[in-house]
């Protein structure tokens, strides 16, 4: 066999490869969503929990668009299934990527990955116990009394989507400090200099990222400052590691 057909059919494999792991991640999405759909209806009040409870007695929520009150909660479903079925998700990423990848990388990607998951777990559930209870207090507790607030189903939906996005998304600071220091373009000692900067950076993200409030925003900058010295730490930790295993 000639090179030029060697590269062919090793091209043809990968393909074949990446066809069968798409259908089995998206087999594994669809089991899920189909798992979830009989409690769209509960789903839907769980997530609204944070916000009905701030509001007067009796109030509640309403479409303004006659659909809404049916495809917010399948949206919301559709959301949830793809937040439980991502390490199935990421699974099937890694099978397809891993027999390309040295014993090295292997060892430093499954913490990675872990680590990715986990953090980005707990910042939506961080802001969901802890976060969007505190902003409707304060945006209830401040607003003149001949205002009533109506939300609308699927603006609420676009907003907490919005807020878990935003915070499990920050929750993964300390991965991609470590990264950088993998990649060897950032060290340590550079993040640990620069930890001011970090911080002004940190402030003006979580006041982009958040309401126009200053308890959603010092909810997020606190926490990422935090994330941060732990990326500090982290990078510290991995550094020698690295070093001891490129040596001969």
């Amino acid at each position: 066999m000639s090179e030029h057909e060697f590269g062919e059919s090793s091209l043809v494999e990968h393909l074949v490869e990446l066809r069968a792991r798409l259908v089995r991640a998206l087999l594994g999405l669809g089991v899920v969503l189909l798992g979830l759909l009989p409690f769209s209806r509960t789903l839907y009040t769980v997530v609204a929990e944070p916000l009905i409870s701030q509001l007067p007695n009796g109030q509640s929520m309403i479409a303004i668009n006659p659909a809404g009150a049916f495809f917010a909660p399948l949206k919301l479903t559709f959301f949830l299934a793809l937040f439980v079925a991502m390490p199935w998700l990421l699974y099937q990423l890694w099978a397809f990527v891993a027999p390309g990848l040295y014993a090295r990388e292997k060892r430093l990607a499954v913490p990675i990955l872990g680590s990715s998951v986990l953090l980005f777990y707990t910042g939506c559930a961080f802001a969901y116990f802890l976060v969007l209870p505190a902003v409707f207090h304060f945006l209830t507790t401040f607003r003149p009394d001949v205002i009533a607030i109506t939300p609308d189903a699927n603006a609420y939906l676009d907003f907490v989507l919005a807020i878990f996005f935003a915070f499990g998304g920050s929750f993964e600071l300390p991965v991609a400090m470590v990264i950088l220091t993998l990649l060897g373009w950032v060290t340590p000692q550079q993040f640990k200099e620069g930890r001011g900067y970090a911080v002004v950076g940190i402030f003006v993200l979580a006041a982009v990222l958040t309401p126009p409030d200053v308890v959603s925003q010092l909810m997020l900058a606190i926490p990422m400052c935090l994330l941060y010295e732990l990326g500090i730490h982290a990078s510290k930790w991995l550094v020698p590691s690295s070093a001891r295993q490129t040596e001969p």
